[in-house]
């Protein structure tokens, strides 16, 4: 078989890998959203995907990894926003303004407060979504601060990058959940959107201030 044949071989599989992983996400969404993360098995999610319960492992070791199925998307975005930030711009700063654009210019993966108020009063509503969130905060943070560090080797130690990463996850957190508590007491998803991206330009300058002009300040 040709390269060209072993390629296009490889594309329908991957094809068909993600397609089968999207229609497992799929039916689990919708079986959280209607019942409670809690309430629902993966024999059922097998069912409603029509695959069998060890495809659905294949492609998900944990049910709560089909709840945060974008976790790892929402992570490299992140991980790509510091990378690629414009010179002069610090890491912290250029997680204010992802924010911003997430707001001002809102994707199909990240459509933040129109559809994710089922999304957010779900995982509340369940003790082992809310352990998992905190897993994947603990995670993040490590893992930023292990990028601040890699950008800046000449720091003596690990405490201001644990601290900037510490204090950026924090502000992001509070502000995704008291913008979604605006918008359960109101409805306004304006209003919401507003007090997210207050939560984090207040964030932003905190975490600035406390790193008091340490290099995470310099340009890349």
């Amino acid at each position: 078989m040709s390269n060209t044949a072993n390629d296009a071989q490889m594309d329908r599989r991957t094809r068909k890998r993600l397609a089968t992983r999207q229609a497992i996400s799929d039916a689990a969404t919708c079986l959280f959203m209607e019942r409670g993360f809690d309430q629902v098995t993966i024999d059922e999610i097998a069912n409603a995907a029509d695959v069998g319960r060890m495809t659905v492992f294949n492609h998900f070791p944990r049910k709560e990894d089909m709840f945060f199925d974008r976790e790892e998307e929402a992570r490299n975005l992140a991980f790509d926003t510091i990378r690629s930030r414009p010179s002069g711009t610090s890491p912290i700063e250029a997680l204010g303004a992802l924010a911003h654009q997430m707001i001002e210019q809102p994707s199909e993966a990240f459509p933040l407060f129109e559809h994710t108020q089922a999304f957010v009063e779900t995982a509340l509503a369940s003790e082992t979504l809310k352990a998992r969130g905190r897993q994947m905060r603990d995670h993040f943070v490590q893992d930023l601060a292990a990028l601040f560090e890699k950008e800046h080797p000449d720091w003596d130690d690990d405490m201001l990058a644990y601290l900037a990463a510490g204090l950026i996850a924090s502000a992001w957190s509070t502000a995704f959940l008291r913008a979604h508590a605006e918008l359960s007491r109101t409805g306004d998803v304006q209003a919401a959107k507003r007090v997210f991206l207050a939560i984090i330009d207040r964030g932003i300058v905190g975490t600035l201030a406390a790193l008091d002009g340490r290099p995470l300040l310099g340009t890349t």
